[in-house]
């Protein structure tokens, strides 16, 4: 659930001051409550997937794909972001805006409407396009459209729109799935989204649209071939950990040759070393971000397999996950936290690696499984002190003229993450017997001896990475220039 944040060019004067409020005020009142809606149905959306993916992955026969499913999302947004920010400079916000929303309903539909588990997946990788597209377009309305005293309430309005949608998006989503069925989770929200557009749009073509300048942007054809290439590379190297035979070797050495350089170009020299400074900050970003990510995922369908509960149960476990990130978030914030702030990461880091390591143990039948709801909890506040803090690091230690190009490697750092440990963890899965969960599970009414060892290999291996990321925490401050 971390916040995306990505580059928001260096664009042109927004709106003339205005006496009439803030941005819930006469001159922004429309805007603000169509871009904000927006934003907290994406966050529904993707609060709602992980309750209703395990019996979709199940009914789809398709539970060695199930961390296909989730990666695939983050694999295609990266390259949306790339394109989203150099057409957004050359044309404006609204028609990447338009074609996002489009792109992202169509992927819902896809999913939502899938009869085998492959259509399924590419469904969420059309979605994750369009969400990649979206994410960046809206912050690109904000610089224009919102005077600057504006810009952190509204910011503030975006994250505030995860909150909600962590608490209640598992439970509605857990009903619909029992009441309805998990394809009506994925369907309901395309319609959802068409009134907030509706109301937006008119407000971004008057205040957002159009190039900066009289003289179009040109784009910058290198970022977009190595987002591109990241993206296929990211897709390979996913479909090879799925498809356990030799013969996988090939797209696994084909996404690698393509990774490694598209990932060195556009992430800061030195961030796979731990190099001391702002290639730390880079990398504590994915190393949190894509442990947690990767072990949550497997969360809901551990519960659902394991301890035989119902997807509305299994998605609340985590609700109280959101509360508690927003709580981090707010304790890193204040200003007194401040000298204290690289303790605090390596703090929040060991918490989420405890949080990783100890979700298994409801593996064991005597081991309520309300303490995983309160081990996650405990995560979440991990990864609210980090995530926020790593935002902070980031421009404090970046020169004016390169945070745009340094926060797009901080979200890059992000989604690859996410997508490689998800590759990793899905590949572990698939190897000790995950996809026979789905089977597993349906034949004993407990669950509970379907392939645990399956999962206990995702846990642990996510929370040993997450405590290599307490150590990159301690090498956030760069080195004091000689006097």
């Amino acid at each position: 659930m971390s916040a995306l944040e990505p580059r928001v060019p260096q664009l042109a004067a927004p709106l003339p001051p205005s006496s009439q409020g803030g941005i819930l005020g006469p001159a922004y009142r429309t805007l603000s409550i169509g871009i904000i809606s927006v934003v907290f149905l994406i966050a529904f959306e993707a609060t709602a997937v992980g309750t209703a993916m395990p019996v979709a992955a199940r009914e789809l026969e398709g539970i060695g794909l199930y961390a296909f499913a989730f990666s695939a999302y983050f694999t295609t947004s990266l390259f949306g972001m790339v394109l989203s920010g150099q057409w957004a400079d050359r044309q404006g916000p609204l028609r990447p805006l338009t074609v996002g929303i489009a792109s992202f309903a169509t992927g819902l539909v896809v999913s939502g409407t899938a009869g085998v588990m492959g259509l399924f997946v590419l469904g969420r990788a059309v979605q994750g396009f369009g969400g990649g597209l979206v994410i960046v377009a809206l912050y690109v309305v904000v610089s224009r459209a919102y005077e600057e005293r504006l810009r952190p309430a509204i910011m503030a309005a975006f994250a505030a729109s995860w909150v909600v949608p962590s608490i209640v998006g598992p439970l509605a989503s857990g009903t619909v799935t029992e009441h309805l069925g998990w394809r009506w989770v994925f369907l309901g929200i395309p319609v959802l989204v068409v009134v907030p557009l509706v109301v937006a749009l008119p407000e971004i073509r008057r205040s957002a649209s159009g190039p900066v300048d009289a003289a179009p942007v040109a784009f910058d054809r290198r970022r977009i071939r190595l987002a591109f290439g990241i993206s296929v590379g990211a897709g390979l190297l996913q479909y090879a950990a799925q498809d356990l035979r030799w013969l996988s070797l090939l797209p696994a050495v084909a996404g690698v040759a393509l990774l490694v350089p598209a990932v060195l170009g556009l992430l800061p020299r030195g961030t796979y070393l731990a190099r001391r400074g702002l290639p730390s900050v880079v990398l504590l970003r994915g190393v949190a971000a894509g442990s947690f990510i990767a072990a949550e995922t497997f969360v809901p369908l551990m519960l659902v397999t394991q301890r035989g509960l119902s997807p509305t149960l299994a998605g609340f476990s985590l609700a109280l996950g959101g509360l508690t990130w927003a709580g981090g978030s707010w304790v890193q914030s204040k200003g007194r936290m401040a000298p204290y702030r690289e303790r605090l990461m390596v703090g929040g880091m060991v918490m989420v690696a405890l949080a990783i390591a100890a979700a298994p143990a409801v593996l064991i039948e005597s081991v309520p499984v309300w303490t995983l709801a309160l081990a996650w909890a405990v995560g979440c506040l991990g990864m609210g002190l980090v995530i926020g803090s790593t935002s902070v690091l980031l421009l404090k230690l970046s020169a004016p003229e390169e945070a745009g190009a340094n926060s797009a490697a901080l979200q890059i750092s992000d989604a690859l993450a996410n997508v490689v440990l998800l590759a990793c963890g899905g590949a572990a899965f698939a190897a000790l017997g995950g996809g026979a969960v789905g089977a597993a599970h349906a034949v004993t009414a407990e669950g509970s001896a379907s392939h645990p060892a399956a999962f206990v290999v995702v846990f642990l291996p996510m929370a040993a990475v997450a405590l290599v990321g307490a150590w990159v925490a301690t090498r956030l401050e760069p080195v004091p220039e000689p006097a």
